[in-house]
């Protein structure tokens, strides 16, 4: 139902992703969009979602506007290889606002400890 919102603004969703690692980037989308498809209240659009590693950290299940993006973000190559590099959280709000962070890489605590193991040696 929302692939053709997504569409519409998925190549700047692209490139605010990649500048994303500078500082936290919104994207304004038309309310009007979302009056042609005739769903739901402004609150009923509002989600939080979590990429870590590449995979969905949050339940989008409920969401059809969430899961959408999910599914979009997943589904392209070039997001894709961008949600393997970095973290990203995607919040979408009443205003119709998408801002797009970039969380950083997810550390995990046992590679730097067999790190800190092989200096020592």
């Amino acid at each position: 139902m929302y692939t053709s919102i997504w569409n519409k603004y998925f190549p700047v969703v692209k490139l605010l992703m990649k500048k994303s690692s500078n500082a936290e980037q919104i994207l304004d989308f038309s309310s009007i969009d979302f009056e042609h498809i005739g769903k739901g209240n402004k609150g009923s659009y509002k989600f939080n979602i979590e990429f870590i590693d590449g995979k969905l950290n949050s339940d989008v299940s409920r969401n059809e506007l969430a899961s959408s993006l999910a599914t979009e973000l997943m589904d392209d190559a070039a997001t894709s290889a961008l949600l393997l590099v970095n973290n990203y959280e995607f919040s979408f709000n009443t205003k119709f606002q998408l801002l797009i962070k970039n969380t950083g890489r997810h550390r995990d605590d046992s590679e730097e400890e067999i790190n800190e193991e092989t200096s020592v040696i």
